[in-house]
């Protein structure tokens, strides 16, 4: 009889297994195979998605690792789980970096161009994210760039990581002509930005766009509606936050006129 769990603890279990059983006291890093996730499930007779790569997903952005395996990490060190080649993955030591919205920044209010039929079909918080700052040209109001979406749910694979799937992705062109590739990972609900994607992101655009620079941006709405943006850079392998702007889209009449004039700089 198959267990009755909830995906969640499923997916965690699974992953707990699969660490426990590799872990050794002292390794910051080690793999494993998609296939030890079904022969896992198996073991524990847990059913399993047919997308294996969901019970990945939700370790990296919805559910905690198990309790058993925080303990193993070192004081101010925390696990993620990396791609490393053609269905295969890595668990790997990384500094604790939360990607979380900061409570004290300002909100800055702009007007509010998301066509309302866009609003009332939206399909999910993340379509209705990408939506959102895709009519209200945040991704130009951030970066400070002109920018045009290329592709949304991009999948391909990265030498080295193997399979990604990109949000949305953007070219920007600045004043001097400059050309950017802007990799888009949009978080809503209860999902959490994740570091893993951002190495991906970066790892795609040094393979397949290695002319142009990349400013990776990770985006989340708040339970209020506001919409978060980050910049996103990797120092030393690690995910470092460049800038991060929260953006309240209003009515235009909604606007105070004061308070725009205060924007200038």
């Amino acid at each position: 009889m198959k267990n009755k769990k909830t995906p969640a603890n499923s997916y965690a279990a699974i992953i707990e297994k699969i660490f426990l059983d590799r872990w050794k006291k002292g390794m910051q890093e080690f793999g494993f195979s998609r296939e030890a996730i079904s022969e896992t499930a198996a073991s524990l007779k847990i059913s399993l998605p047919k997308n294996l790569g969901d019970v990945i997903y939700s370790l990296r952005y919805r559910t905690p690792f198990p309790e058993s395996i925080c303990r193993t990490a070192p004081k101010g060190k925390e696990w993620i789980i990396d791609g490393a080649g053609r269905a295969k993955y890595k668990f790997r030591l990384v500094s604790v970096t939360r990607i979380l919205p900061r409570n004290e920044l300002a909100e800055t209010p702009l007007p509010d161009s998301t066509p309302e039929l866009i609003r009332k079909y939206a399909l999910g918080d993340e379509q209705a994210l990408l939506a959102v700052v895709r009519y209200n040209r945040l991704i130009d109001v951030f970066l400070g760039l002109t920018t045009y979406s290329l592709q949304n749910h991009l999948r391909t694979t990265v030498k080295g990581i193997g399979q990604i799937e990109i949000d949305e992705l953007y070219v920007g062109i600045d004043k001097h002509g400059s050309h950017y590739i802007i990799p888009v990972q949009a978080k809503g609900g209860k999902d959490q930005i994740g570091t893993t994607q951002t190495t991906q992101d970066f790892g795609f655009a040094e393979q397949k766009f290695p002319g142009m620079k990349c400013r990776a941006v990770a985006a989340q709405f708040l339970p209020n509606g506001t919409v978060v943006l980050f910049e996103l850079t990797l120092q030393h392998g690690e995910v470092r936050v460049v800038d991060e702007k929260h953006y309240k889209l209003v009515p235009a009449d909604e606007l105070d006129d004061t308070t725009v004039r205060n924007y200038y700089t």
